[in-house]
């Protein structure tokens, strides 16, 4: 089997045995450890995880999300991906336009009250039919700030006007791929405030050697139970959507931590993937005919021979 998930099942056994006790903003509370990494290398098969299900629909609509530069919703709930809805809700439930029963601390009360629960859904489901049906609300509710789809694609220069950071990074890897400066960043100061979450995976840089390209990212905070799964098989799709638009073969993804966190409502369902054997990793294959990265399609990008353990379900801290 392939020791690009045993990497990821030590880390979470890492913080399991290591950890340290902390708070954190939601308050649910963690067990955390500080500065770690990962490795994963294409070569071996798309590093998307077998001891537990990861809903790999959901990172192709969000990835392509980020990649158009879009920052509603809108695009996300057409292909059915409710990963951002919390955020976006939230933001909507506080507001004076919001009519309907109290909200307040959703995301847990959710959890231990069915009446709420239930009250939840439905203001939920409403939230979701408004925001695809109703291009005011939508313009208004959906959008979420300038999180990575705005900071990737149109990132305000100071000057005025904005950088294309993901086609600039593109043009110097064609033109000079031994470059130290193959860098994209989501995190700007000023917009931090006014996001609806700032973001976690933060930086990644580019690397070029022996016709392959690899990729780093850095990322701040890593939910290692239900973030980092996700985080790992984007930027390993990212990985392989930028090496085909350069003419080079996936090398490495290198994944370098901050704060690396399991949260204390997920102690039980990480115990429960630490049990479960690995699985060969599946194989991923892009449509050759695209020319522009920002031109994919879902139907573009396709999986193949995951076979892995069901999913486990836990609570998103919001």
């Amino acid at each position: 089997m392939s020791k690009n998930e045993q990497g990821y099942l030590d880390l979470a056994q890492d913080i399991l045995d290591n950890g340290a006790v902390k708070n954190d903003r939601t308050g649910t509370g963690t067990k955390s450890v500080f500065g770690r990494q990962l490795r994963f290398d294409m070569s071996e098969g798309f590093p998307l995880l077998t001891t537990k299900r990861v809903p790999f629909g959901l990172i192709k609509s969000e990835l392509l999300w980020f990649l158009k530069g879009d920052t509603n919703i809108r695009f996300l709930l057409e292909h059915k991906n409710h990963i951002w809805d919390e955020w976006a809700f939230k933001n909507w439930v506080s507001s004076p336009d919001y009519d309907g029963p109290d909200m307040t601390d959703f995301g847990r009360r959710s959890l231990i009250d069915e009446n709420f629960k239930k009250q939840y859904d439905e203001q939920h489901a409403l939230f979701v039919d408004r925001i695809l049906n109703d291009d005011t609300f939508a313009a208004k509710y959906g959008e979420l700030g300038d999180v990575y789809g705005a900071q990737w694609r149109h990132w305000r220069r100071v000057q005025g006007g904005f950088i294309d950071q993901i086609h600039d990074v593109i043009e110097q890897i064609k033109s000079n791929p031994d470059s130290r400066r193959l860098i994209v960043t989501a995190w700007n100061p000023e917009d931090v405030p006014t996001q609806a979450l700032p973001p976690c995976h933060t930086l990644f840089q580019f690397y070029v050697a022996d016709g392959k390209l690899s990729l780093q990212l850095y990322q701040r905070s890593a939910d290692v139970f239900l973030g980092v799964p996700f985080n790992i098989a984007s930027y390993a799709l990212l990985l392989h959507m930028v090496a085909a638009q350069t003419g080079l073969e996936p090398g490495e993804f290198v994944h370098t931590f901050g704060d690396t966190h399991i949260y204390s409502n997920h102690i039980e369902q990480v115990q429960t993937q630490l049990q479960r054997d690995m699985k060969e990793l599946p194989t991923i294959t892009l449509n050759p005919a695209v020319e522009d990265i920002a031109s994919y399609t879902m139907s573009d990008i396709k999986l193949n021979g995951y076979e892995p353990h069901p999913s486990i379900k836990a609570p998103v801290a919001v």
